[in-house]
């Protein structure tokens, strides 16, 4: 029998175990008794704490996308000067796709997407991390500007990522953190005095 846990702590667990399940086979191919059985707990035990199947899935997405964010977020604040902290971000964001393909899968795999409910959630974890950068990106220019260029660094990071991830090119995070900031950081350059905000 199950070790009794608080209510967070048990909610903790259950995320984290769906959050293995989900990625391996997807939303729909994975059965709330596999869940369960990965969470070394029975079925019920699972929807005392989530109504259905689906909200533990959007809480998984939702969960997901914070972890990132503020891995992100933790990563720029501790880097010091302006090209270091858009270096840290890229860095942070490769290394948890690198560490935890699970996770990536759950938020940018083409099951997720073509939900339009889990899709809408997997955009939130996207504006909340491109709100993020917007708010370190210190230039003379409107908060949708900012906006718009947090998110050509969120599309950009995402994109080496797929990439990466599909071909193994040998590079370590830190490697290809470097080259894609070079890219970043000489576009952030040329906005008038865009510089990246002290953590």
């Amino acid at each position: 029998m199950p070790a009794r846990l608080p209510a967070a702590g048990r909610r903790r667990q259950l995320l984290d175990a769906a959050r293995g399940a989900f990625a391996e086979k997807g939303f729909h191919a994975t059965s709330m008794d596999e869940v369960a059985g990965a969470a070394g707990v029975t079925k019920p035990v699972i929807y005392q704490h989530f109504g259905s199947k689906r909200q533990l899935f959007l809480e998984l997405l939702g969960d997901v996308g914070s972890e990132l964010r503020d891995t992100i977020a933790k990563a720029s604040r501790n880097a010091i000067g302006p090209r270091a902290r858009v270096e840290a971000g890229f860095a942070a964001y490769l290394r948890f796709v690198s560490e935890d393909r699970a996770s990536f899968r759950l938020l940018f795999a083409g099951g997720t997407l073509r939900d339009e409910e889990f899709a809408k959630a997997a955009m939130q974890a996207e504006q909340a991390m491109a709100e993020t950068i917007a708010s370190m990106i210190d230039a003379d220019i409107s908060l949708e500007h900012r906006l718009l260029l947090a998110h050509a660094i969120t599309g950009m990071a995402d994109g080496v990522s797929r990439h990466w991830v599909a071909n193994q090119p040998g590079l370590s995070p830190e490697e290809l953190a470097g080259l894609v900031t070079d890219l970043a950081w000489a576009g952030l350059r040329g906005i008038p005095a865009a510089v990246v905000e002290p953590g």
